[in-house]
Order: C-alpha cells, then structure tokens, then sequence
C-alpha cells in the first residue's frame, strides 16, 4: 500500500471475532488489533478506524455477535433498543479505551474514528441512538479524533446517517464524482470532499458471475476525485478471504457471500499486485510523490499436487464426537443461538412413531439450507429458505428422521438484519402432524483434523437417494505432499466435489461450492501449513456428493482427489447440475470447470 501510493489505511473492527461469547474478549493473534495499528504506523501509514459498533462488509451478521439475539430474537438493531445498545455500551467500553493509546494525538496512527456505517440505508433513522453513540466515543476516546460517518452519495441517506458532530462523508463507485460531492457540500459546506468507500471492484454472490471492474474506468474516476483536490479510500483496496464461518450475506432475497472476497481489488486475497494496482499509482503520482521504495514482490505460490482422498464418517456418525456434551432434548426445534450455537451446522433428530406413505413434510422455518435423512438416507430434495419448504417422504415406525441445516451466513445489510436466527425457526409437521420430541445436535467443527477423525471407531459408507445423486454428508481425508521448504501460500481445488467445508490442519478454510461458482479455489495461506517433515491434512466436509461416493472401484478412486494449485480460480462460469451429463454416478467429471 505505501508504495503504491497510499498515505493512510482503513479497516473495520468486528465486533464479533472480538466479543464471541458475553463476557469474554479475544484480541490476540489475527485478533490483535493494536498490533495491526502500530504496523501500519510502522510501515509509515496513518489508520481510520471504522469503529461500528455495525460495519457492514458483507461480515457474518455485519460484524454483530450472534449472542446478543440469543436471548431475544426480537430486539431492534442499530436502535436505542434497551436489549440491543445495553451490549453496545458494554463492548464500546472494553473496546475504545484500549485502543485511545493509539490515536494521533496521543502518538499513534490513528486520525479517525467513523461511528456506525451508512447508517442513512437502515430503516430506523434513530438520531438518538446516533447521539448516544457519539457521546460514547467521546467519552472513552476525548475531543482530539475526527469522528465521521459514512453514507450513500444520496439526500435519502445522508438525512438520517449523520448529526451534528460527526463529519459527513459519502460513499460511491466510478461515475459522476461531482454530483456526489455537490451532494456532501449539502451537508458538509466546509471541510474537505471525502470519499470513504471508492469502489475499485465488487462483491460476489454464490451463483453469480465474478464482478469486475476495469481499470481504466476506476482510474477515470479516481482521477477527476484527485483532480478536485478530494481524499479517497479505496475499497477494496486489498481484497480479503471470509475464513471459517465469517461471510455474510446480503438481502432481499438472501444472496450468501462467497469464501473468497478478492473484489477484483488493486491487491487481491493473497495480496499479490494486478494491473490495477499499477494503473492506479500511475494516478496518485499525478498529485503526490510515491515512495521511492521497492513494490514488494508477490508472495511465493506453490501447487502441492493432487491429494488422495478416502472416506473416514458419515456425519451421523459422528455425532458422539462433533457433539461431546451430547444432544439437547426439546419437545419442538428449537433455534441455533438458543443451544448456544453461533455459527456452522446444527442437526435436528426425530424418530418415526407412525407409518406414513407419501406424506409432505414441512419445514418452514430452515435457515438456511437443509438436508432431509432418513435413516442416514438423504432424500432428493433440499430445503432452501423460503424458497423450497417440503417434500414427499415415506416413513415407518422406529425410522430415524434426520434434518441436517446450514447457517450459510447472517444477513449483515438493510431491515433483514433483524429476525436473523438460524437453524429450524418454526415447528415442523409430516402430514397433517406437527412432530414433537426432538434430540438436538448442536456441531463442533472446531477441532476438525487427523488426531480428532482418528478416535471414530467405524462407520457405514455413505448412502445415496434413489432418485437424486445426494449422498449422506460425510468426512473426507487426505494427507498433503509436503517438500523440504517452508510452508508457502497455495490453492486449495475441488473439481468433481458440490459443496461443504474444508479444513487443512484444523484450520477451517472455508466454505467451497464449485458446483455453482463462482469461485473454485479456497486461498490456503502457508501459515496454515506445517513444515517438512510433519505431516498436512486436508479434510472435507462434503455435504452433496463427492466423486468417490458410490463405490470404491479403481476407477472411482481415481477421481477421489483434491489438488493444491497455484493459481486461484474465483471467476468460473457457472455450472448447474441439470447441465452436467452421466459418466460414473451421474457425473462427468472431465466437463467440470
């Protein structure tokens, strides 16, 4: 960034990677805020901090912990709601006065603080709660920072996103900088023309192409915003990887966020240089000098080569182990943040007490996907949200009905923000019965490698519909080629498999959904890596069907692969499974991709 041309960074702070339980605060390792703060500073960088306490960025719930509608699912966010800012206060008094130590006037980095994010888009316009806000950082930060908000380039946003007090600021993408800035002048009459949001590329959605924004018309932009003498902060300048379970996903319609958040930045998700990233020094050098310093090279890539997947455990199988403290009994479904769950999957089990044929079972209230089994059977059809509800089944008495969900990720954008549990949200009926007495298996996912996968004793091979290609959701592993050198940065890719999780070392990488793209390859950063001679493992979570599922001939096993590449691929065109023709179960796998 500093050689680029850059004289300042900006970054978010997420509540929820901080804060993950009540009472409890993490700011160590990836954590470690200030150290972050005192880097840039290091690296001759000034930081503005965009606070929250919402953030937006297409994060797990928009930066919000989980926890605080564990308790009541009905509380109205960004408001002064007593069951919402009581948190509020609580984490903004842990958070502020750790980081005053850090601010310019007291010899650190930091010039600005911007309070909430665009708040002018949400429904509420509760100016008390803006005020409320202010006061707070007043209180723990003083008089000697610049606090700011952020809002769309628009007389509807800004009228309910700033007070007094905060310096308005607006947010737009290449077009007509300066009507925008006529718009902020509106506002703000004095004082400079900033951009916080300059948008150099775009979001994905799972399903959708890759956005892309050309060089050329981000740095037309860009060049007149220079030329009027206004402050940019580009975003994404470097773009990021949504790791674990931290994507978000935007509304209406619900649109989950993919793994990888690149943006199409000047920087990409690995941090490496692109075109872009030249043509916009090439601006900057037209108003200020660069650095006379070296551009960093590109981070060494490596392809480790194809991986030799094998089957280890259905995921009912494993319940013992991925639930240790063992079910919770409840006589209706009750919802992930009400077992204390915050992220990841949840399985419902409810045993048959009557024979039924061809009889609909309704699951309303599925956040966000899920998959029906019975007796470890999955059935053809999966449950999406509001979209696809029920399907025709038939049962007989002492049947295990398993419901398996997915939180792919909380809405962190607009009204949908609220009402934002997951799991099953509603009761469930099977004909005209609504089905009670359920065990309840809340899945720990956070332990997931070789040692962990090695306590299983036995399990059945996966099992498959009769009609669709569906398996039961089951564990995959391998172990990773490793050479005599460091471990370097490399691409994780999964041709042939649907959708899950995967994990290298325990460290949980991600989501991967190569059957609907865009994105084909997870970014596995080296750090994640052991180095030679110890062993690396690579374990999927696979949730659809994987290319060894039915059978173990040669020629399946031939297919039960991974490969570790080095080259991302986040801008496949999408492939939809009606399109793919039959080779071996179904799929022909040399068309993927």
């Amino acid at each position: 960034m500093y050689a680029g041309g850059l004289n300042a960074v900006q970054t978010y702070v997420t509540w929820n990677t901080h804060n993950p339980e009540p009472g409890v605060y993490d700011f160590s390792g990836q954590n470690d805020i200030v150290q972050f703060l005192q880097t840039a500073q290091d690296e001759g960088l000034v930081v503005i901090l965009r606070v929250g306490p919402y953030i937006c960025g297409e994060w797990e719930f928009g930066g919000f912990p989980a926890w605080i509608i564990r308790k009541n699912a009905s509380i109205v966010l960004r408001s002064m709601d007593p069951g919402y800012i009581t948190y509020v206060d609580e984490w903004l008094s842990v958070f502020l006065p750790r980081i005053k130590p850090m601010l310019y006037s007291n010899g650190g980095p930091v010039i600005m603080a911007q309070v909430e994010n665009e708040y002018g888009s949400y429904f509420a316009c509760d100016y008390n709660y803006l005020r409320h806000l202010q006061q707070r950082f007043r209180q723990y930060l003083g008089e000697d920072v610049v606090l700011f908000s952020t809002d769309g380039a628009g007389d509807n946003y800004l009228k309910c996103g700033t007070i007094e007090g905060l310096y308005s600021t607006v947010d737009f993408g290449p077009g007509d900088a300066k009507s925008a800035f006529d718009i902020m002048r509106h506002y703000e009459p004095r004082g400079p023309l900033v951009n916080s949001e300059y948008y150099t590329g775009w979001l994905d959605h799972w399903g959708s192409g890759h956005a892309q924004s050309s060089a050329a018309t981000v740095c037309n932009t860009l060049d007149s915003m220079l030329a009027m003498g206004a402050n940019v902060n580009m975003y994404m300048y470097e773009g990021g990887t949504n790791f674990d379970f931290w994507n978000g996903a935007n509304y209406p319609g619900y649109a989950p966020v993919p793994t990888s958040y690149d943006y199409d930045g000047p920087l990409t998700e690995a941090g490496d240089v692109t075109e872009k990233y030249y043509a916009i020094r090439d601006v900057i050098k037209k108003y200020q000098p660069i650095p006379q310093v070296p551009i960093p090279p590109d981070t060494p890539k490596y392809a480790y080569g194809e991986v030799q997947m094998r089957f280890v455990s259905t995921l009912p199988d494993m319940l013992r182990l991925l639930t240790p403290s063992g079910a919770v009994v409840s006589r209706y479904p009750l919802r992930m943040e009400e077992v204390n769950q915050n992220y990841g999957f949840i399985l419902y089990r409810h045993y048959i007490t009557a024979n039924l044929s061809h009889v609909v079972l309704n699951v309303n209230g599925t956040r966000d996907r899920g998959y029906v089994l019975i007796d470890s059977i999955p059935q053809d059809t999966i449950l999406v949200r509001e979209s696809i509800t029920s399907l025709t089944v038939s049962v007989t008495v002492g049947q295990i009905l398993d419901i398996l969900i997915e939180n792919q990720g909380r809405i962190n954008f607009g009204s949908g923000i609220n009402h934002n549990r997951k799991g099953i949200i509603s009761n469930v009926t099977l004909g005209n019965k609504m089905l009670e007495n359920w065990l309840i298996y809340p899945l720990n996912l956070s332990n997931v490698n070789e040692e962990y996968l090695s306590t299983l004793k036995y399990s059945a091979v996966p099992k498959s519909s009769r009609v669709s290609q569906y398996i039961t959701p089951s564990f995959y592993m391998g172990v990773i080629n490793q050479p005599n050198k460091p471990g370097l940065d490399t691409y994780l890719r999964m041709d042939g498999w649907f959708k899950g999780q995967a994990f290298v070392n325990g460290f949980n990488v991600g989501r991967y959904w190569p059957s609907v793209g865009p994105q084909i390859t997870l970014f596995v950063p080296g750090v994640f890596l052991k180095p030679y001679p110890s062993q690396n493992t690579v374990v999927l979570l696979e949730l659809e069907f994987a290319p060894c599922s039915q059978g173990y001939s040669k020629e399946t096993l031939n297919y039960c692969r991974v490969e570790f590449v080095n080259a991302p691929v986040i801008n496949a065109t999408v492939v939809h499974l009606e399109e793919l023709q039959t080779k071996i179960g179904g799929i022909n796998w040399h068309k993927w991709h």
